[in-house]
């Protein structure tokens, strides 16, 4: 039986008027070769087409399969009949981009550690170096225990009532030493969940807390009570105030909004610098701090500039990292890229903005370039912009940076004037810039107006339902958007105060939490660490950092 492209060479060659069989051979040939082409290319597009229904049709099975066993929970171990169901491909990619997203962002989260250490080291005197280093190991390693064994329980656990809100408002009180993270089936099977993720990604900002008291109160507090402090920071004054916000508790559901701290302005930074300031008061100024001021400079401006460096850096894995993932509801959303990217945008705009105001404005007082206060400038920026990072535009994250900066260098010199000995300003950056970025999240949202409100959530606004079951912007609630932000700075301030004050003043009163004036004057380094020293002294008395 002839082909189609022989039978339709054939009809051509008699369609073809005045042909001659020797004269317009080399004609047909190449005619004869167009509708090979052609018929290749059909055929290709047949097959093409017939994998792409049979994909769709494959589709079809999975999702009328998970339709079907919807009410199951989902099993890394395939479908068990009225028990699991198999993770569906979309279930399966949405899970890996989550994963991988926040496990990137809280080790950078965690890397800030290292800059903490770093601007903490590089603004005290380098006699007491190690010591301020031990303090920073033990922030991360005792509140990693904290949070292990009930830090998380307060903070994220249950139970939870129907609209999903803890059910009294205030902590949770499940999930102790991490249980519950990893079920048995019946048949022996382990079955993990996702509080594995969460709990690392949030433990990553649990020591952030606890590690900026630790500068408030540098070059003074003995390491033992200082570890109380830290233990407890970490187990209980952190998470309870996570179970009022992002827990679901009552700050979450006090009004038609509730408050936005969208990465922690309020929550992790405020509450380190409320933390700081108690401690730094009840503590005490470090001996003659007051009376030889020149005695008390920065020892090493590098340290500074490097710890800024890399807080900066670590700040895109707290700020981006906060859209919690890359998918909503289990199916990979866009929205939480594009989201992603417009918080790293603000993130930049608002740490370069709060840098350059402070650093002129000190080179306007002093008439001096100074880098210090360039890189604290840096920070107030980057807290200022951690709670509306994900509802504000560029324009204003860079007037909160202004404004921020402002803010951060007023009370830097009003802490000087009232003697609060601060040796890294943990206050003014993280307390004061931490409350005023609340406060910015709810003045300058992007909803069109004061009237309409985005919030939580990102790019739409907050929408009701009419009658007819159509959808738009909710009117009125600029007003609840600022009352419970205010609500936040209330009462997060008054909690960690109170709180903080009860675990230093005792240790205070019975002289567990400063160090003696001997020891100070000698210096921690010498009087309370081995003889490894952070530093040696070359033959010429210059100072060098060791190996």
């Amino acid at each position: 039986m002839p082909s189609k492209v022989q039978t339709l060479t054939s009809l051509l060659l008699l369609a073809a008027p005045g042909v001659g069989a020797s004269t317009d051979l080399e004609h047909l040939r190449e005619l004869e070769h167009l509708v090979t082409v052609q018929a290749k290319r059909l055929q290709e597009q047949q097959a093409q087409w017939d994998e792409t229904q049979a994909l769709l049709a494959d589709m079809r099975s999975e999702e009328d399969e998970r339709r079907l066993t919807a009410d199951l929970p989902p099993s890394i171990h395939g479908a068990t009949a009225g028990e699991y169901r198999a993770y569906g491909t979309v279930e399966e990619i949405a899970g890996i981009l989550d994963h991988v997203w926040l496990i990137l962002c809280g080790a950078l989260v965690m890397f800030m550690q290292a800059g903490f250490a770093m601007v903490e080291s590089g603004c005290c005197r380098s006699k007491n170096v190690q010591n301020i280093l031990l303090k920073n190991l033990t922030d991360v390693c005792v509140g990693t225990l904290g949070w292990w064994v009930c830090g998380w329980a307060f903070a994220y656990s249950g139970p939870y009532d129907e609209n999903d809100y803890k059910a009294n408002g205030f902590m949770g009180y499940e999930s102790w030493f991490g249980m519950g993270f990893l079920e048995y089936r019946k048949d022996g099977q382990l079955e993990p969940t996702s509080n594995m993720l969460n709990w690392f990604f949030q433990w990553a900002f649990c020591s952030a807390a606890a590690t900026i008291v630790s500068g408030g109160v540098a070059e003074r507090v003995n390491f033992p009570g200082y570890c109380i402090f830290s233990f407890f920071m970490t187990a209980f004054i952190y998470p309870v105030v996570v179970g009022w916000t992002w827990g679901y508790g009552f700050l979450a559901s006090m009004n038609s909004v509730g408050y936005m701290d969208f990465a922690g302005s309020g929550i992790v930074h405020m509450a380190g610098g409320v933390g700081a300031l108690v401690g730094a008061i009840i503590a005490g100024p470090r001996s003659g701090r007051w009376e030889y001021p020149d005695n008390f400079d920065p020892h090493s401006l590098p340290l500074i500039v490097l710890g800024t460096f890399i807080l900066f850096f670590g700040w895109y894995g707290f700020n981006c990292g906060s859209t919690l993932g890359m998918s909503s509801d289990g199916v990979p959303f866009v929205e939480k890229g594009m989201l992603a990217a417009q918080v790293a945008m603000n993130t930049t705009i608002a740490g370069a903005t709060g840098g350059l105001l402070v650093f002129v404005f000190r080179l306007a007082l002093l008439k001096k370039y100074d880098i210090g206060g360039f890189c604290n400038g840096i920070l107030a920026g980057l807290v200022s912009v951690t709670a509306p990072c994900g509802n504000v535009e560029c324009g204003s994250a860079f007037a909160i940076a202004i404004i921020g900066g402002l803010l951060y260098q007023g009370v830097s010199m009003l802490m000087r004037k009232i003697k609060v000995d601060d040796p890294i300003d943990a206050f003014a950056v993280h307390g004061s810039c931490g409350a005023w970025g609340v406060l910015a999240a709810a003045l300058f949202d992007w909803g069109a107006g004061f009237d309409f409100y985005s919030g939580w959530s990102g790019f739409m606004c907050v929408a009701e339902k009419a009658d007819d079951g159509t959808l738009s912007c909710k009117t009125g609630l600029g007003g609840d958007a600022f009352a419970a932000n205010l609500a936040e700075v209330v009462v997060i301030a008054v909690w960690v105060a109170v709180f903080s004050a009860i675990i230093f003043a005792p240790l205070r009163l019975t002289g567990f939490l400063r160090a003696s004036d001997n020891v100070q004057e000698q210096g921690f380094d010498q009087a309370k660490h081995s003889p490894t020293k952070a530093y040696q002294m070359d033959t010429a008395n210059a100072m060098t950092l060791t190996a």
